[in-house]
């Protein structure tokens, strides 16, 4: 990739872009940084925006620095937050990080990547007293997020304002030159800048990036909307979510998701949308899962989808009671993360037994005879009482 494409491509804003211009074209080795909590044990599409763009400064011959934020997590990271994130246990976060690390392999270069701990620094004696020293209350406090929840009466925790201070610090740790982060990160990033200086280092320039909205077109992509496209995810079930997407993001999900070339999938958005999305799902599912599970996720999707067949292979669940309730059943089959989910998933229309859609969350399901289970175009489970 192009330096002018590395610095285009589903950029939004480049703070210092005539330094990192400069510095890219003098072919200096650049230590280039993103950082990302542990803080759920899945990573999905919208957390390998960023993650691509450091593959391609890899790519580029400068150093990837991943941080995996194991100290950071436990406090949660304020930015966008209407309320306080609940604290992880060490338990949790050792969990999450082992598999963002087996995901994270999908997109990087892992053995090119320096990986590093921010409690390697963070746990340090009278660090945090340091850090607390360098930073004035008033200048934490003028982050967007704090002052909405101030203005709305809620509470801003003291571990809440010292989290943007210790992420700036990991750039001072590892003596960054880039870092790339979403647009919703700004302040967290400006942060390493201050610090950098504070400490007499150059200030690093950040690379900042779009948020990637998730399979309703709306929010933030984010397992806990259910709106998410998860990486571990079969590739069946990856395509069927892409090809859920609302066609007004196929071009947006090109560009920040893929290298396909954006003239040609902009000008089929707009004469074949079906067929764009469908070349879209089938890159994306062989990037993550390989050519022949994508062939296949595309044939199984047709199959299902436009023919209005099931699928070739469904699996099938025995539970020991004889009846439970609909919303119960779809959290107990792990068809949906949580009853807020399995709601709206019923709420949706999403949800059939034996083809005929759902309509009432409490409906008591009889489990007596077996029954078809489907969950979107793609999910199905064959449920009996064993």
């Amino acid at each position: 990739m192009a330096n002018n494409d590395l610095l285009t491509r589903g950029v939004i804003e480049i703070i210092g872009k005539e330094h990192l211009e400069t510095a890219l074209h003098s072919g200096r080795k650049l230590r280039v940084k993103f950082g990302i909590d542990p803080t759920s044990p899945d990573l999905h599409l919208g957390h390998t925006v960023p993650l691509r763009k450091l593959r391609q400064f890899q790519d580029a011959g400068h150093t990837a620095v991943l941080i995996i934020g194991d100290f950071t997590a436990k406090i949660g990271d304020p930015s966008g937050r209407d309320k306080t994130r609940p604290q992880l246990s060490d338990k949790e976060i050792k969990t999450n990080f082992k598999t963002y690390l087996n995901q994270a392999k999908k997109v990087l270069d892992m053995k090119k990547t320096e990986i590093h701990y921010n409690s390697e620094w963070l746990k340090k004696d009278k660090l945090i007293l340091e850090l607390m020293s360098q930073m004035s209350m008033e200048r934490v406090m003028e982050r967007e997020d704090f002052q909405k929840r101030i203005k709305a009466g809620q509470e801003v925790t003291m571990l809440e304002a010292l989290y943007p201070i210790l992420q700036g610090y990991d750039s001072v740790a590892v003596r960054a030159d880039v870092e790339i982060g979403g647009n919703d990160q700004k302040f967290n990033l400006l942060m390493g800048r201050r610090l950098q200086r504070k400490y007499g280092q150059s200030e690093q320039d950040v690379v900042m990036l779009p948020l990637l909205e998730g399979t309703d077109g709306v929010q933030k992509m984010s397992k806990s909307l259910g709106n998410y496209i998860g990486l571990a995810e079969k590739p069946e079930i990856m395509f069927g979510k892409i090809m859920s997407v609302p066609d007004e993001l196929i071009l947006k999900y090109a560009e920040l998701l893929t290298d396909l070339p954006l003239d040609k999938i902009s000008a089929k958005a707009k004469s074949d949308p079906r067929g764009a999305k469908m070349d879209l799902a089938k890159t994306l599912t062989k990037m993550y899962h390989g050519k022949s599970a994508g062939e296949k996720a595309e044939k199984e999707f047709v199959r299902i989808v436009s023919k209005k067949e099931t699928p070739t292979e469904v699996k099938s669940l025995k539970l020991k009671v004889i009846k439970l309730s609909l919303i119960d059943l779809l959290v107990e089959t792990k068809l949906a993360s949580s009853k807020s989910e399995a709601r709206r998933l019923i709420q949706q229309g999403g949800v059939k037994i034996n083809g005929e859609k759902q309509v009432d969350p409490g409906k008591t399901v009889d489990l007596k005879k077996e029954i078809l289970l489907q969950v979107g175009k793609m999910k199905y489970l064959k449920i009996r009482r064993g």
